[in-house]
């Protein structure tokens, strides 16, 4: 199990030692051309979370290639690309088939942009054309059928699947009454997410044998083994980072003890124990407990 940040949520130019206590960085989304992003106000606090409207701000491709990822060197690091057609996503696989970067996520549900590609299949197609990369397509929980979005992605040619992007949110400012983000509607992330990532992260799992990196509202150990049980290989952190940059060392030490307090003898084995009984995790699980009566001389039956 590999812990990562969820994409626009850390930056590592700012922030290296928090980048190098994960195990993956991933970039803020980059597109083909650079982006000022929306007007302020981009982020306001809500009950249950946070509202972001920032609409991919970034540098642009070529400066990103150029200057951004020299400066990453140590880090693994997967960069998260936006693109407005379905060319722009297959022009910046292209552009970083070649650059040291240990996989792609095709940003396919971010809330805060107008125009985006409505086929999932095509744009993962249209990446996977041109480059040899791992290709991870982040996926929005607000449709009608996750999992069947899940199953179009694999089916197109990515490698796993990063569940889930941010659902659309309002904030109304307590004396006016007018929107507090200057676009209106912005992503709402933090702990309202984290049931809707689980839904949507147990239904995947259940529809596809895709790697999924598990993401929204995690702020602790426990959330961790919980999208894990749910059905993901990997967790990436998020909102947590804002407010508590040193959740990675603290949220993997809080792991532990959940893992061991389940009878796990590692994440990899508490994977998918959400789900029906004759999952391999859940026999690997049982045969952990098996082990552990054993060692300490203990007779055990069945």
């Amino acid at each position: 199990m590999r812990l990562l940040n969820a994409s626009g949520c850390l930056d590592a130019l700012t922030a290296l030692e928090v980048a190098r206590s994960l195990d993956v960085f991933v970039t803020k989304t980059v597109t083909p051309m650079p982006r000022a992003g929306n007007d302020p106000v981009r982020i306001a606090e809500v009950d249950g979370g946070m509202l972001n409207a920032i609409g991919l701000a970034n540098p642009g491709i070529e400066r990103f290639c150029g200057d951004t990822l020299a400066r990453l060197a140590g880090l693994e690091v997967w960069v998260s690309v936006g693109g407005f057609s379905v060319q722009d996503y297959a022009d910046l696989a292209a552009r970083l088939d070649g650059e040291d970067v240990a996989a792609i996520e095709l940003n396919l549900s971010c809330p805060n942009v107008d125009e985006v590609p409505e086929s999932v299949g095509e744009v993962v197609a249209a990446a996977r054309a041109v480059t040899e990369k791992p290709l991870y397509a982040k996926l929005s929980p607000a449709v009608p059928d996750v999992a069947e979005t899940a199953r179009a992605a694999e089916a197109a040619g990515a490698d796993g699947l990063s569940l889930v992007n941010t659902i659309r949110g309002l904030a109304l400012d307590e004396r006016t009454l007018r929107p507090v983000l200057a676009r209106g509607p912005g992503g709402l992330s933090g702990p309202a997410l984290r049931p809707v990532a689980l839904a949507a992260v147990h239904a995947c799992r259940r529809a596809t044998a895709l790697p999924i990196v598990g993401m929204g509202g995690v702020a602790t150990g426990r959330h961790v083994l919980e999208l894990l049980a749910a059905g993901a290989n990997d967790v990436a952190l998020g909102t947590i980072l804002f407010s508590d940059p040193a959740a990675p060392g603290r949220i993997r030490a809080e792991l532990e003890a959940e893992l061991a307090a389940h009878g796990f003898a590692d994440a990899d084995n508490a994977v998918g124990a959400a789900h029906e009984a004759d999952l391999p995790t859940l026999h690997q699980r049982s045969r952990v407990r098996v082990e552990k009566h054993l060692h300490t001389g203990l007779n055990v039956a069945g």
